[in-house]
């Protein structure tokens, strides 16, 4: 009898043990098959982000494309002609803001050096100063000072007639940025006028006024008139800051000029007790 149950037992230990390993035994497959579908978005960004840059280059080729090709259409003559008033605006432009950033000086730095320097050493230490000092500011108080032995009034016309040769310095070229702000449109709506001169003699050599024939003449023409406009914006906006430097300038001259008057009559005041 006890062999009896113990086979019984040995069979079903063997028939549970099949069943529990026949169903653990697909849970592989979809282990892997899950692994493989959390593993698969990874490759993704990789496509996508190798594929970014890709799509950018074929985008600036394009602009560029389109750009050459709008530039032959309007008259490579009057195109490169309007496109010369750009250069040489810019780099005057670049020119002055180089100038104005260059002229920049920090006058309550430069007033305490001269005041200590003229308290402690005399004048001709305040002059070294100056001389030590880049920009209009310090050229305008070098200016004022070496005229202190002939007095106060005159080290303060002095400083206000050197004032106005730097203003003059801190403009120079301004005219001709100008000049090629009031250039450049006015090319383009010569190429303009010439375009459609030349639209109206096609139509005249045809005969008959085709839609095909005005419309190119037209677009070439209209195309000198917008590069020209564009090329008057760009300049006014540096046009423009440019001012705005020299008018900073002009205020810290004006201003650290009357400092220095001050600091010249608490000395000269000072010499004379």
């Amino acid at each position: 009898m006890k062999k009896l149950f113990a086979t019984f037992t040995v069979i079903a230990m063997l028939a549970f043990g099949g069943v529990a390993i026949a169903q653990e035994a697909p849970a592989a497959p979809e282990a892997a098959a899950e692994e493989q579908v959390v593993d698969q978005p990874e490759a993704a960004p990789v496509v996508e982000e190798v594929a970014a840059p890709a799509e950018e280059a074929t985008g600036l080729v394009a602009l560029h494309k389109t750009l050459k090709t709008k530039f032959i259409e309007g008259g490579a003559g009057f195109m490169a002609l309007t496109l010369i008033t750009l250069v040489f605006g810019l780099a005057l432009c670049i020119e002055r803001i180089m100038y104005l950033s260059l002229s920049k000086t920090n006058t309550k730095v430069l007033l305490a050096k001269i005041e200590e320097a003229l308290n402690t050493k005399g004048i001709d230490a305040a002059l070294e100063v100056c001389r030590e000092t880049r920009g209009p500011v310090a050229s305008i108080f070098y200016q004022g000072l070496s005229r202190y032995g002939e007095g106060i009034d005159v080290v303060e016309k002095t400083v206000a007639s050197y004032g106005g040769v730097q203003l003059g310095l801190l403009e120079k070229n301004l005219s001709w940025i100008s000049l090629f702000i009031a250039i450049a449109p006015s090319l383009g709506f010569l190429g303009t006028i010439i375009g459609m001169i030349e639209a109206f003699d096609k139509i005249q050599q045809v005969g008959d006024i085709s839609a095909t024939v005005v419309a190119g003449g037209i677009k070439v023409a209209l195309l000198t008139t917008l590069l020209g406009l564009i090329i008057a914006v760009i300049l006014q906006l540096f046009y423009n800051y440019i001012l705005s430097l020299i008018e900073g300038l002009v205020n810290e001259m004006e201003d650290s000029s009357i400092s220095l008057l001050d600091i010249v009559v608490a000395y000269d005041k000072a010499q004379k007790k």
